[in-house]
């Protein structure tokens, strides 16, 4: 729907570089990237009974998504989930994602691992939320990949968008091992990754280091998110990655 300031300003769009045919694009092409936001967040969900019953209406929303990788990409999934016996799906989702350093849905680990930094990055990507007023009721943490994506859908896209970019590094690392492991869930993820703009020129050898090293590790447990990381604590004496 259009706004007043969207119609008072369309003489000049239609001057400037894109025009409204160009906001009309733009529009089009947020709407596809929150569809596949919104249902790469229910398909990353454990499949309990409440993604049986979801599955439907996100293999519908899917199909009206317009043809290409990303609508195939998702689709392939749903095609998978829902020819796939409950129990057999949830004994691989527990293989798949629990306890793999490499498979985690938990965006933070990739970054900070098993480190007091990892409290004090949990704590930011809430405070994003609440910045935008969003408030997660998800029995996740924060970070996990489904939370955020369904924040980027329904919360605030730019924001979504700007902790996907934040975590693209792991996101690519998780791809690849998805991948490796030869299971359907990769697809998802493919899809995720498509709606991100072009890579930059560093992301690339930040995903090689990460495969290589790993995420960096402390003989410490995980201290409360909220809760900032030490002040005493000297700079380098983090644990080194592995």
């Amino acid at each position: 729907m259009s706004t007043t300031a969207d119609r008072d300003g369309a003489g000049e769009a239609v001057r400037g570089a894109t025009g409204w045919l160009g906001a009309a694009r733009a529009t089009r092409r947020a709407h596809r990237v929150a569809v596949t936001h919104q249902a790469a967040s229910v398909l990353l969900g454990y499949p309990d009974q409440v993604f049986f019953e979801r599955l439907p209406l996100v293999a519908r929303a899917v199909a009206e998504l317009p043809k290409g990788e990303v609508r195939a990409a998702l689709q392939e999934f749903c095609d998978h989930a829902s020819t796939t016996a409950e129990l057999q799906l949830c004994e691989h989702y527990v293989d798949v994602f629990d306890l793999r350093r490499r498979r985690t849905l938990h965006m933070t680990y990739y970054t900070d691992g098993d480190t007091r930094r990892r409290g004090h990055a949990l704590a930011e990507v809430k405070r994003v939320y609440a910045e935008s007023g969003w408030r997660v009721e998800s029995r996740e943490l924060p970070d996990h990949l489904a939370v955020i994506l369904e924040f980027a859908a329904r919360g605030d896209a730019r924001a979504g968008e700007g902790l996907l970019l934040r975590f693209r590094p792991g996101l690519e690392l998780m791809a690849r091992a998805l991948h490796d492991h030869g299971t359907p869930y990769a697809r998802i993820v493919d899809a995720v990754r498509m709606t991100l703009p072009a890579q930059e020129r560093g992301d690339g050898e930040t995903v090689r280091r990460l495969a290589e090293q790993g995420p960096p590790a402390e003989d410490v447990g995980l201290e409360p998110y909220g809760a900032p990381p030490p002040r005493t604590e000297a700079p380098g004496g983090e644990g080194e990655g592995r």
